[in-house]
């Protein structure tokens, strides 16, 4: 009985650790990291420009992050616009090494 769970704590292990190379969504330990604020504002700056609105980030509240041929992030980003507070998730595709971003999706979080 021990050889089983021990058995089925590697193969539970080795398909997460396979999930992280295998391009599965991970979760951002630190949403303060100035590369995902950065990612962040990138995307309401984006959106704001394609939608013609004024929405401003006042921080990252959740994220993902999945390697492809480069990053896709999908972040919950806390707004305001005007006086309401918002929320909306974004996905942006970076190769920071060709410094090229993408906001792919800006969608309302509905609560």
């Amino acid at each position: 009985m021990k050889g089983h769970r021990l058995i089925f704590s590697f193969l539970f292990f080795a398909t997460v650790a396979f999930a992280a190379l295998a391009g599965g969504w991970q979760p951002i330990k630190d949403l303060k990291d100035p590369n995902i604020v950065e990612i962040g504002e990138y995307a309401v700056k984006e959106y704001n420009k394609r939608a013609n609105t004024d929405l401003i980030l006042v921080n990252v509240v959740k994220g993902e992050e999945q390697v492809v041929s480069g990053m896709n992030y999908r972040l919950i980003l806390e707004v305001t616009e005007g006086k309401a507070s918002k929320k909306y998730q974004a996905e942006v595709w970076e190769k920071a090494w060709e410094n090229f971003k993408n906001l792919t999706s800006f969608e309302p979080v509905k609560e």
